[in-house]
């Protein structure tokens, strides 16, 4: 995982919030374009909100809050309550990814409490 300066969106969410990854599957036959497991950050009342696993470049949960860095994301607009963001390029071989990923990302502006762009945190998020 980068450093979390290096990370070129990198997303604070909520106080509270935690990360979950879903196990890796078991070692034999490997499944083409399946994907990495999911991962979640998940809130103090139980709503779990799914990541793109592939995207991510760091991941800490340690502080007071989820952290994540995403490497090939980048935001895109404030839609009313929502943040969206897309994603710009691909950070593992097409043949490690699902044809089913998502392109965008949408965040509801209470789940997040801040967000970095190339190191510079920036303020977008409505109060």
């Amino acid at each position: 995982m980068a450093e979390m300066t290096q990370a070129p969106l990198l997303i604070e969410f909520a106080a509270g919030t935690r990360l979950v990854r879903q196990p890796d599957l078991p070692q034999g036959l490997r499944i083409v374009q399946n994907g990495p497991p999911g991962t979640f950050v998940t809130f103090p009342d139980g709503l779990q909100v799914s990541l793109p696993t592939d995207q991510i470049v760091y991941a800490d949960d340690s502080g007071r809050g989820a952290c994540v860095g995403f490497g090939g994301m980048q935001f895109d607009r404030l839609d009313g309550d929502r943040l969206v963001f897309h994603r710009v390029r691909e950070m593992h071989p097409e043949e490690e990814l699902s044809p089913a990923r998502s392109r965008i990302m949408v965040l509801d502006v209470k789940w997040v409490s801040s967000i970095s762009i190339d190191g510079h945190r920036v303020n977008m998020l409505p109060r």
